[in-house]
């Protein structure tokens, strides 16, 4: 069962990290760097840590400088897969620092197993949410019908221990997206769980992210 106690969920020996306020991207980046060596070494937990950042703009391996259309923000190269995206206040990120010699060794499942996690949790708040086929990231209807981006999916394996995840808008200024080519699909806009007219604070979508903890892991080790 996912346990809480003095702020930590305690699932399988992985520790549950919630920072409050906004946490400078370089110093997360730094900090998830130090905790996959020490996880790598087998001298520290496995980490699920939720956080916040100030407005920037990170690009990911296959980063399009075409697509940085108004770099308004700070631009950071963020070592993980995928394009161009924005984080900023309003945003819940979700970083996990896992082992997956231990969970199936299988990036794609992993990857598929993010995502479901992440819908599950939107489930949760009352937001449909859904996979696109060959369009990574999470999925909705915004108010008008079309289909609009919610959260990102962004990861980095290296030694089988995994880096970064996902990024989910609760509240965040829609605008800011606007200097970026999010994840290089320009045909569909992007929503928040505010535009939807759902709920939106951190500390409900937080609670969801807990329930569905223990199915995220369960499923971390694909059926083939």
């Amino acid at each position: 069962m996912v346990r809480i106690w003095r702020g930590v969920i305690d699932m399988q020996d992985i520790e549950w990290r919630v920072t409050p306020g906004l946490t400078d991207y370089a110093t997360a980046l730094r900090q998830m760097e130090e905790r996959a060596a020490g996880v790598a070494a087998g001298s520290e937990h496995e980490l699920v840590w939720l956080l916040e950042h100030p407005p920037v703009y990170t690009a990911g391996t296959s980063a399009d400088e075409a697509e940085l259309i108004d770099p308004r923000f700070p631009v950071v190269q963020a070592g993980r897969g995928g394009r161009y995206t924005y984080h900023g206040p309003g945003q819940r990120i979700g970083y996990l620092v896992l082992n997956l010699a231990n969970r199936g060794r299988d990036v794609r499942c992993f990857v598929h197993a993010l995502e479901g996690w992440v819908i599950a949790a939107l489930a949760e708040m009352g937001i449909a949410a859904f996979r696109a086929p060959g369009r990574i990231g999470i999925w909705t209807h915004d108010q008008s019908g079309a289909e609009a981006k919610i959260g990102a999916i962004g990861v980095r394996v290296r030694r089988w221990i995994t880096m970064h995840g996902f990024s989910v808008n609760l509240s965040p200024d829609l605008a800011h997206f606007g200097g970026i080519v999010p994840c290089g699909i320009a045909e569909y806009p992007v929503t928040s769980a505010e535009a939807l007219g759902a709920a939106h604070a951190f500390e409900t979508f937080d609670a969801a992210l807990a329930l569905t903890a223990n199915a995220f892991l369960e499923s971390l080790t694909c059926a083939r």
